[in-house]
This record gives C-alpha cells, sequence and structure tokens, in this order.
C-alpha cells in the first residue's frame, strides 16, 4: 500500500465534482470561502499534501492554487504559504424548509439489549476496539496550549459557566469541522458535552420530550447506546444489514436514526452515496432527526476522505463528535452541533450550569486547535495507526492466511473473518494465549438474527513495546 491519506498538512475535507480535476478542485476551494468553512487567514495544506490527500497530480494543485491567487480568492507569500485571502464569507444560515419538530415514529417491539461484552482485567495484551494508544497523549504540546490558555483567560473563565461550554472551544470546532470534516457548524449551535454518551443522553431526554417512541439503529453497534435510549422509554428497531453497508430504505416512521455513517461500528464499512442520500430524503420527508456518531471520521488510510452526513443538512442532523479516539477519552469531552430548532431543548436537558466538562481542559482543547497542533497529531497519529494496520494484514498474510480482514480503509480496528461457528473458540484460545478480543456477536442487537463469525480486533489500544507480543498472541490463537 504505497498510498495514503496520512500525510501531513492542514486536514481539509473537499469534494470535487465537475468534469476537470482542476475546475473543480477550484470551484470546491471557492464554495468552502463562500460557505466560511474555510475563514480568512485560513492557511491551505501545501500542494503537496492535499495532492496526495486527494489523490491528484500535484501540478493540478499548484495550478489551481495560482489561479485562485490571480482572482483574489487566495494569497500565496514566500514562507507564509498559501492562505484564503481577507475577505467577507459570511458564514450558512439554516436550511429553510427544515425546522420541522421530530414526530414519533410507530412503536416497535423493544428487545431487552444484552449486557457489553466483558473485558478480561487479567489479560497480558488486550486488542479491545474504541480505545487509542495512550502512551501517545501529546503531553508536552498539551502542556504548552494549557499554559498558553490559562495565561490569556479572562477571570469570568473560572467561574462556574454556562451550558453551552466555552466560546472559545465552541469556535475553534466550529473552524475545524467545517474545514476537517465538511460540517456546517456555527458556535452558537454547538453544545460541549462530556463525550458521545452524554450527548446520546441528551438527544434521548430531548427525542422523548417530543413524543418520539423510536430510534432506529444499526444491526451491530454498542449495547451500552441501545440500553441507554431504552432506559430512555425509546425503542431500538435494528436496520438490516448488507454487503454494502445499513439498508437505509427500511426506514419507515422512526421519529431518529442513530447511525455511524462515515466509519460504521464495528463492520467497518462507509454509507454508500445514494444511502446517504436517501437517509437525508427520509428524515426531510418525515421530520425525523439523524443522530451522527462521528466517533473516529478523523482517521482514514487508503480512501479518500468521507465527509459527516451533517453538511448534507445541517437541520435534519445532530453531529456528536469527541476528542476520545484523536486524543484521549480520559478528557471526557466531545460536541454536539445541532440544528437550530434543537439548542434550547438540549440547553434545557442540560441544565442551568456547566457540571460535567472542566472550563480549563476547554481552554486548552480550543488552544490546541488553534494553534495547528491538533492537526499535527491527528496527522501524526494517522501514520502511526496505519503501520499497525498494515503489520496487522502483514502477519495475518504470512502466518493466517486464510483469515479475511475487512474494514480497515480507515478507524482504529479490524474485523477478522473466522470460520463458521469458531467465533466462541477462538476468543477462548485467546485468553489461554494472555489475550483479551472480543468476537462480531457481542456487538450484535439482540432483534437481530447471528450472524457470521468474526473477531473485532482493535490494533491501536496496546502501547509500542506491548504490540507485537499481542499481535504474535492473536496469530496463535487463529485457527
Amino acid at each position: 500500500m504505497t498510498d495514503s491519506w496520512a500525510t501531513f498538512g492542514a486536514d481539509l475535507h473537499l469534494e470535487i465534482r465537475g468534469p476537470g480535476l482542476r475546475s473543480g478542485l477550484m470551484e470546491a476551494l471557492r464554495e468552502a470561502v463562500r460557505s466560511g468553512r474555510l475563514a480568512p487567514g485560513t492557511r491551505l495544506p501545501s500542494s503537496r499534501s492535499l495532492a496526495t490527500d486527494l489523490g491528484i497530480a500535484r501540478n493540478t494543485v499548484a495550478d489551481a492554487y495560482a489561479e485562485l491567487v490571480a482572482e483574489g480568492w487566495l494569497t500565496a507569500r514566500q514562507g507564509s504559504g498559501t492562505r484564503v485571502a481577507r475577505r467577507a464569507a459570511p458564514r450558512p444560515g439554516p436550511a429553510a424548509g427544515h425546522r420541522a419538530a421530530a414526530r414519533g415514529g410507530a412503536p416497535a417491539a423493544r428487545a431487552v439489549p444484552r449486557r457489553p461484552p466483558a473485558r478480561r482485567s487479567g489479560a497480558a495484551h488486550t486488542l479491545h476496539p474504541g480505545t487509542p494508544d495512550l502512551g501517545s497523549f501529546p503531553r508536552t504540546e498539551w502542556l504548552k496550549a494549557a499554559r498558553r490558555a490559562l495565561t490569556s483567560a479572562p477571570h469570568e473563565a473560572l467561574g462556574y459557566g454556562g451550558t453551552h461550554g466555552r466560546v472559545e472551544l465552541r469556535t475553534a470546532l466550529a473552524d475545524y469541522l467545517a474545514r476537517a470534516r465538511g460540517v456546517h457548524a456555527d458556535p452558537d449551535r454547538i453544545v460541549v458535552c462530556s463525550g458521545f454518551v452524554h450527548g446520546l443522553r441528551l438527544m434521548a431526554q430531548v427525542l422523548r420530550g417530543r413524543k418520539v417512541r423510536d430510534v432506529a439503529v444499526e444491526s451491530y453497534g454498542l449495547d451500552i447506546h441501545w440500553n441507554l435510549l431504552t432506559d430512555a422509554g425509546l425503542g431500538t428497531p435494528p436496520l438490516p444489514y448488507d454487503e454494502r453497508g445499513t439498508r437505509t430504505g427500511e426506514l419507515d416512521r422512526q421519529g431518529a436514526l442513530l447511525i455511524t455513517a462515515a466509519h460504521q461500528f464495528p463492520l467497518g464499512g462507509a454509507l454508500p452515496p445514494d444511502r446517504r442520500a436517501a437517509v437525508v430524503d427520509w428524515a426531510r420527508r418525515t421530520g425525523a432527526l439523524i443522530l451522527e456518531d462521528d466517533y473516529d471520521g478523523e482517521f482514514r488510510y487508503d480512501r479518500q476522505p468521507v465527509g459527516a452526513l451533517q453538511g448534507l443538512d445541517p437541520e435534519r442532523v445532530v453531529y456528536l463528535g469527541t476528542a476520545s479516539k484523536s486524543l484521549t477519552p480520559g478528557l471526557r469531552l466531545g460536541w454536539m452541533v445541532l440544528p437550530e430548532d434543537l439548542v434550547e431543548d438540549v440547553l434545557a436537558a442540560k441544565g442551568h450550569a456547566e457540571w460535567v466538562s472542566s472550563a480549563l481542559d476547554q481552554l486548552t482543547l480550543a488552544e490546541f486547535i488553534r494553534s495547528g497542533a491538533y492537526d499535527r497529531h491527528v496527522r501524526g497519529m494517522r501514520l502511526r495507526y496505519r503501520r499497525r494496520r498494515d503489520q496487522l494484514v502483514a502477519a495475518l498474510a504470512e502466518r493466517a492466511p486464510d483469515i479475511r480482514v475487512s474494514g480497515i480503509a480507515a478507524g482504529l480496528h479490524a474485523v477478522l473473518e473466522l470460520p463458521p461457528g469458531t467465533e466462541r473458540s477462538v476468543v477462548q484460545a485467546a485468553s489461554w494465549h494472555g489475550l483479551a478480543v472480543q468476537g462480531l456477536d457481542g456487538f450484535r442487537h439482540p432483534a437481530v438474527a447471528p450472524g457470521r463469525d468474526a473477531l473485532v480486533v482493535g490494533y491501536a489500544t496496546p502501547t509500542d513495546s506491548a504490540w507485537s507480543g499481542a499481535l504474535d498472541a492473536l496469530c496463535r490463537a487463529l485457527p
């Protein structure tokens, strides 16, 4: 795998359309500036970095940059790089005609979710998905950002704070999410939370208040999310899954949908474009809401970036992001980008004062993003995780050639297909080798019939010193 989407430079999400690459790239950049996703003064990636990210020739990018400089959209100076020209670029307003409140759907049978898969505490190695390499947290850069943030913080930032979250972080997130994930974000429509589960809990409360009965979910996912929704009194009817991903054509009168569109968890694929469009059309037609879990959207390797579903209709999609995978879950920082008519309801559900997310951590993350340190860290981890992924694939090809690996174009885990009827025995064999690993069946919705046998292997979790041992234990446990 010689081509990589893990190159250094600022992340920039662009969708090139039209008959020619150069003209399509130019129009995509103009649109990003016009819409406010690229703010005046924003430094663009180098032509080499952007060309690698987009999979096109460097000269195409250089020519597009030069023409946009001539048109006045960009500026270029020796030593300063290429930047967006200092010109007015208002953020887009709310999409017209999509302010209807979410409506409830017909009741569906509610299956009681099973317990989340247990984690073995005594295992020498762990390959559970969902956790980054905690040893790679950028402590030095984080401390520098914390010092700068604390030095410049106003006195009022040290008070109890409001439920919206610090404006510094919401502003930094609005710029970053627009640039890197294609999200239409305004700081006033971002609410800071303590992670995805907290955001989902708030949304469950709001949905119940709006008389929603059911939230459609994917066939495979996390029990903790289904538990949370059912505890709030919501049904969780699962959608069928096929070789192209979640079958969105099965959506009916459910009041909402919880989906991992950019990288399905745990199966690993991206929702195809026609099904992405169908989901948004369904939400518009029925007045439903889409809850988009963009849990690891920054990490992709052999494919073009897949933008957030929210960019297709900001008034029908609730975008939920988190620092848990890109930095560390210990920060307890997440964010919700909300349709305009949901903001007050979510703030009311959250309460009258900030009690879950430290203002100092919010200020530090804002400075970390603004300074470019977040981009640098994500790029560096993308390369690190890609190397892990490649080592996993190479080891399996050599030592377990009959095992098919899927879901590896992005994210922090892979799915290893097993012979029928062997999943339980392989998990047990792994434990005998001192390895904690989870089978795919543990992520199956209880209302879905058992499917194929597989392991869900998180290759980001082990430290560098433990990685080779974990990989060896895995290969020895496989049939």
